[in-house]
This record gives C-alpha cells, structure tokens and sequence, in this order.
C-alpha cells in the first residue's frame, strides 16, 4: 500500500542507534533511556506510528524504529498479575486513564489506548493506536502498529494484522465508525475506510480485490471504500490445472455517510445477498 513518512516527534538519536543495532544489546543505558523514553511516547500517545492525512498513510519510520530497538536493548524480565506470570522483553501496559478493561485482556507497554476504549479479553501489541470510544472484543487481536479509528467495533476474533519490519511497512488502518465483523482478518497493511461495516469472516489483504457487485467494477485493492458493506467472496479465474476461485472482497451496498450501524438493517442487506449475518 502506498504511504508517505511524516516528521516525527521522537529524538533523532533513535535514528543514530538503528545505525548501529547490531551492536546494541542490555547493557547499554543509554541506548535504553533513548529507547524507553521513545515507546513512552507511543504509550501515552504523544506520538504513533502512522496517521491519516487528506486521505493519505503517514508512517513515522523513527517510531517504528524506536519499538524494533526495544528487543535489541531490553532485558527479559519476569513480571507477574495475580497468579499469572510473565518472561519477556517487552512489560505490560500499566497506563488506563479512561479506559474499561476486562479481566482477561492484555495490552503491551507502547499501546496507546484512548479514553473510552473498551477491551474485553483480547490482546493489543505494542505500537497500536486505538482511538476513543472502541471496543475491541472478545478474543480480537490488534496488531502490532495497527492504527484502529474513533468509536470502531471489532467484533468477537477479529484479526487486525502487525507490521514491524521493514520500519517503513504500513500498518493496518481501520478508520473512525468502522464496523468489523466476526473473525474477520485485515492484514498486511489493508485498510477499511470510515464507517465501513466488514462482515463475519472477510479476509482483506493488500493484494486482495475489492469489487462492486451492481458494476462489477473493481474499486482497488486492500481498501474498502468508506461508508459500504463488505463481505468476503471468490472470482473465477483460468489457471492451466483448471478454475479456480480466488478470494476478493464485494462491496454490496454504499450506505449514506453518517449512516448508523442498525443491526437489524445491516442483517437484512446480508440477507438479501444471500450472505449470514
């Protein structure tokens, strides 16, 4: 997917420590004040990987670098949450303010999670932005630097894919009033415009189709447009063993913008298609 890098406000030492990360390792204090200092950042959200700008991805390489170092200048360290223990690099987040968490759901150190954020028991990854008034839930996974919208639902196991490496890979964009649904996957840097409703079960790659099923116009790939409802599907195509369908995505109807999510409606358009809810 296309991007475009933006200033970062992370210190430009980052930049000199990834010139030499091969050399870095624990013991280094200062390379781990630099690097603390920085995902500090990320988990107040102060700064973030990426971010919508008239229409575009924004990617802050510096950041993304910041989070990679951490695995170079972090020692393994054993923490503990009532009976559960813990060994890794990386710490839990300890910074709520505002936000209803779960028993059972785990957030990473370098998540940022805005004031009315719910998460049921499900797991955020360090680098993830996760803006107010969303609900990750049961058993949903947003990956690491994945960029999740105001008031977004991620409905029960959805997969929202990480991206770390290439610093200037793009992460998953789910945008403001976006609905996701069951066990939906969005990965490898696919996006779903604001106020999309994703059905159960859509996998959404950036090399996937997406088609409008009254045109059969192709609308792009690894998007779906704002303001539509999105199930996954097939296409037909020739290969010399045979046909075969290949996955895509198919835009059944375009919503009005600012339109609600009504359940009822949305199961009636999935119906009409012949789809379940």
């Amino acid at each position: 997917m296309s991007h475009q890098s933006m200033s970062s406000p992370l210190p430009a030492a980052v930049d000199e420590l990834w010139e030499r990360r091969t050399e870095l390792s624990p013991a280094d204090t200062e390379a781990r004040r630099v690097i603390v200092s920085a995902i500090d950042l990320l988990d107040t959200g102060k700064a973030r990987v990426a971010r919508l700008e008239d229409g575009d991805v924004l990617v802050d390489e510096r950041a993304k670098r910041a989070i990679l170092l951490s695995f170079k200048v972090l020692g393994m360290a054993r923490s503990q949450v009532g009976d559960f223990q813990h060994h890794d690099r990386q710490p839990l987040k300890t910074t709520f303010d505002g936000v209803r968490v779960v028993p059972g759901a785990i957030a990473r150190w370098g998540a940022y999670l805005a004031p009315g954020v719910v998460l049921m028991p499900s797991f955020t990854n360090i680098g993830a932005y996760v803006g107010e008034g969303t609900m990750v839930d049961t058993w949903a996974t947003v990956g690491s630097c994945a960029q999740i919208g105001r008031n977004v639902h991620l409905s029960g196991g959805v997969g929202i894919g990480g991206v770390l490496e290439p610093p200037n890979a793009v992460p998953v964009v789910i945008e403001d009033d976006a609905l996701v649904g069951s066990r939906a996957m969005i990965v490898e840097g696919a996006r779903v415009g604001r106020g999309a409703v994703v059905g159960a079960g859509t996998i959404l790659s950036a090399s996937i189709p997406v088609i409008d099923v009254n045109t059969g116009e192709e609308l792009g790939r690894g998007r779906i447009p704002d303001w539509c409802v999105a199930v996954g599907g097939t296409r037909q195509k020739e290969f010399p063993g045979g046909t075969f369908g290949l996955p895509c995505v198919l835009v059944l109807k375009k919503l009005e913008p600012g339109e609600r999510h009504d359940k009822a409606a949305l199961s009636d358009v999935l119906r009409e298609h012949g789809v379940n809810a």
